[in-house]
């Protein structure tokens, strides 16, 4: 068993985004990811086959959902659910720190996940 920490990563600021698997099975994925300013590219739009909990640990963002006029403002300890298939994008994350997130991702088709997902905790 090894101990590792969210918060260690590279310092400097990254061409784009850090992505580390933290976990994995065949229903679950769980990820750290690490942006310094980072943004989908322009008319690039997140099209998952699995839901995704996110949460924002450090750091602050803006998510654009498909339909919505306005991005979310994510601030550290906000979360939120994101149906497989809801198209959605990073508009903005701060370029002068680090923006850490943590997300789950749970198969779709996977009823007991799916379930657990639809609860505002998230994947178990």
């Amino acid at each position: 068993m090894t101990i590792d920490n969210l918060f260690s990563y590279p310092t400097q600021s990254l061409p784009d985004e850090l992505i580390s698997v933290l976990a994995e099975n065949q229903n679950v994925r769980i990820e750290r990811i690490v942006s310094t300013g980072n943004r989908s590219p322009d008319g690039f739009w997140y099209d998952q086959n699995e839901h995704e909990w996110v949460v924002l640990l450090k750091g602050k963002a803006e998510l654009l959902i498909e339909g919505h006029d306005e991005a979310t403002a994510l601030e550290p300890g906000d979360f939120m659910n994101i149906p497989a298939h809801q198209r959605h994008r990073v508009q903005w994350t701060t370029p002068d720190e680090p923006t850490v997130w943590l997300a789950v991702f749970c198969k779709q088709g996977n009823s007991s996940a799916n379930d657990q997902l639809a609860q505002p905790i998230g994947c178990e």
